[in-house]
């Protein structure tokens, strides 16, 4: 865990000796499912952990979008990848991108405790995902710009659509009787 977070710091910062610090193969897999999941939680019980009250339900509807939003962004990695012959570079991409997701929860999970700070916080979230969706694909499955370019356009295309969906099968609430 320890090296993947520096690895995490190392893909922020540009360092291209970053994929050294992420075990890349299927043993690494299910760690970084467990990364995942781990920011699936604080995603959802986040705010009850902070004092903050939920609505009953709240919770776990933010761990199931969350997880409805990660399937999308994985498959769409998968096509994009398998469109570009690059179905190699797939759990490598994966590995790290998990593991940014997870620094990226707590990132989240602290900028509420900042009160309105918090949203320099969440900008500097913001740049930080960018940044590494990059650098992995620069430095873990060393694909060209474009492949990059073509890879982010798919899965923001894919995380749109399940946010559709989503917003289609959970539906607005009702407005109260009048």
């Amino acid at each position: 865990m320890r090296a993947a977070l520096r690895g995490c710091y190392a893909l922020v910062m540009g360092n291209r000796q970053a994929p050294a610090l992420f075990d890349l193969s299927l043993k690494g897999l299910p760690g970084s499912f467990i990364a995942v999941a781990l920011a699936m939680a604080l995603a959802g019980f986040g705010p009850v952990l902070l004092g903050s009250p939920l609505p009953p339900g709240a919770a776990t509807q933010s761990v199931l979008v969350n997880f409805v939003l990660f399937v999308a962004q994985a498959a769409t990695a998968w096509i994009a990848l398998r469109q570009m012959g690059r179905q190699d570079g797939f759990v490598p991409y994966l590995i790290p991108s998990n593991w940014i997701t997870l620094v990226s929860a707590v990132l989240v999970m602290l900028s509420t405790l900042l009160g309105p700070l918090g949203l320099i916080v969440l900008l500097a979230i913001i740049l930080v995902a960018i940044a590494s969706f990059i650098n992995i694909g620069r430095f873990v499955v060393t694909l060209s710009p474009l492949q990059i370019g073509i890879l982010f356009l798919s899965q923001a295309v894919g995380v749109f659509l399940a946010l559709a969906i989503v917003a289609v099968m959970i539906g607005a609430e009702p407005p109260p009787p009048q």
